[in-house]
């Protein structure tokens, strides 16, 4: 069975390590991050439930509608129904019919927030407010998908409901675009930042293992953002950074696997661990970018899934921004929130149709 926090020989080895001084954040970024990190702690219960009531307290006040109404970026927003049955939902950010940036036919990002499996939702407003720049800064149409949230719905209910939302979009294509907007669906990228990562990592190798069932819907590549991987062994990185960087600690990231994990798995279970053994690839599988911050303890998980894909034969581009904390693009005072999405932007363009993708470069 997995335990959640710090033994005695963990605290030992992380007092061995150079602690770093905490990253310098912009005051009202890092108000933002101390509330993130108070409202998850009081989310997070310690028989490894979360507190649902807190919860929809929370999400009702971070909610913000669809907009069909254009932004001062041209974007609007729509939201358009999977599978009523489950709640699977997806709100989809386009270009309004005028937008000068928008060049059809245009790729599609199918977009899943992280939360560790557990927390957020795709119409809370910072993840509301980054598909709209996603969309802008990459010229696309952005699909953020309303997935289940574990403990509730564990592994693989967030796999599954990545998975029907693309077979959705293959069969029925983009709902809730204005006119004249039209989108290549054989230029389709999945992105995601943490958890996010981790389910399209999964995600595409079951759609390219099942690809000769596609009807449109041709993966060009993954957007992976500091994506949310880990095993029982504790890495360099969470060790030296566990209490010093914001978000993401051993305690939280060791609750949020035992929450999506299947009961008695340990954190080896090839979903949270991405090894030689059992990342077993499919031929199809895509091009792959990979954002790597600097001041997230999960480092040492994302570089290490970079190297396998590198190992497996697949292409692979790694980004580092040295001063990233986890999810820094959420936050659009850091600069780095800007070029990363520029990082993206060129690489969509890179892997559209049959453009070629670089083997590997880091920033």
């Amino acid at each position: 069975m997995m335990e959640t926090g710090s033994t005695s020989q963990e605290m030992e080895a992380r007092a061995s390590l150079p602690r770093p001084s905490p990253p310098a954040l912009p005051c009202a970024v890092q108000l933002q991050v101390t509330a993130f990190s108070a409202g998850i702690d009081a989310l997070n219960r310690r028989d490894g439930t979360v507190n649902r009531c807190l919860y929809s307290l929370a999400d009702r006040l971070l909610r913000v509608p669809a907009n069909p109404r254009p932004d001062s970026s041209s974007v609007r927003s729509a939201d358009f129904v999977v599978d009523a049955s489950r709640g699977l939902w997806a709100r989809v950010f386009s270009p309004a019919g005028t937008a000068a940036w928008a060049r059809p036919p245009l790729p599609v990002v199918v977009y899943f927030h992280g939360g560790g499996f557990a927390l957020f939702s795709a119409a809370q407003c910072y993840f509301d407010r980054l598909c709209r720049r996603l969309s802008r800064g990459i010229g696309a149409v952005v699909v953020s998908v309303e997935y289940r949230l574990a403990p509730e719905h564990p592994y693989p209910a967030a796999y599954d409901d990545a998975m029907d939302t693309l077979l959705f979009i293959d069969a029925n294509g983009v709902p809730g675009l204005d006119d004249g907007v039209s989108v290549d669906l054989s230029s389709c990228f999945l992105a995601g930042e943490s958890a996010g990562g981790n389910i399209i990592h999964n995600v595409a190798n079951r759609w390219a293992a099942a690809s000769s069932t596609s009807k449109s819907v041709r993966l060009a590549g993954l957007l992976a953002v500091q994506p949310y991987f880990g095993g029982e062994e504790r890495t360099e990185s969470e060790l030296r950074l566990d209490g010093v960087a914001p978000i993401v600690n051993l305690r939280r990231s060791d609750f949020w696997w035992k929450a999506f994990l299947p009961a008695g798995a340990t954190r080896d279970h090839p979903a949270a661990h991405v090894t030689d053994e059992n990342a077993e690839l499919a031929k199809t599988f895509p091009p792959a970018l990979v954002v790597v911050g600097g001041f997230d303890p999960l480092q040492d998980w994302q570089r290490r899934y970079a190297d396998v894909l590198r190992r497996k034969g697949k292409q692979v581009q790694v980004v580092e921004f040295p001063e990233g904390i986890h999810a820094f693009y959420l936050f659009p005072k850091l600069a780095a929130s800007a070029e990363v999405i520029e990082d993206m932007r060129a690489f969509v363009e890179s892997n559209r149709a049959s453009s070629s993708t670089p083997e590997s470069s880091t920033r």
